[in-house]
């Protein structure tokens, strides 16, 4: 059965950083996309930063660009966020989704994603 659990979250003060990880079972994350995102209280789940099959192909929201970074370590089945430069707008529940490579990493819709976890908080407050 596959699964995906993420980790990582918690609560940091603006301007720090958090590392969340996303990790798979019952599936090999080398042969999937995957997807972060996030949703805030009251507000629509969002597409964070998608990863494709190198660290190089890769899409980030503009609200995140230059502050997260989304890589994979294949031999470890995980997929990682580093988050820095953390804002209180990015206080939300982080979730992880896996799809196939044929999707394009800028094609940001949710229903393509058939794998997802249950998701880590982030808070970011002062």
């Amino acid at each position: 059965q596959a699964q995906l659990v993420e980790s990582g979250g918690g609560s940091v003060q603006p301007g720090g950083s958090l590392r969340l990880s996303c990790v798979a079972s019952g599936l090999s994350l080398e042969y999937y996309s995957i997807g972060w995102f996030r949703q805030a209280p009251g507000k629509e789940r969002e597409g964070v930063s998608t990863i494709g099959d190198t660290d190089d192909n890769s899409y980030y929201s503009e609200s995140v660009k230059g502050r997260f970074t989304i890589s994979r370590d294949n031999a470890k089945n995980t997929v990682y966020l580093q988050m820095s430069s953390l804002k209180p707008e990015d206080t939300a529940v982080y979730s992880c989704a896996a799809r196939g490579f044929y999707y394009n990493i800028y094609d940001h819709d949710q229903q393509s994603y058939p794998f997802w976890g249950q998701g880590t908080q982030v808070t970011v407050s002062s």
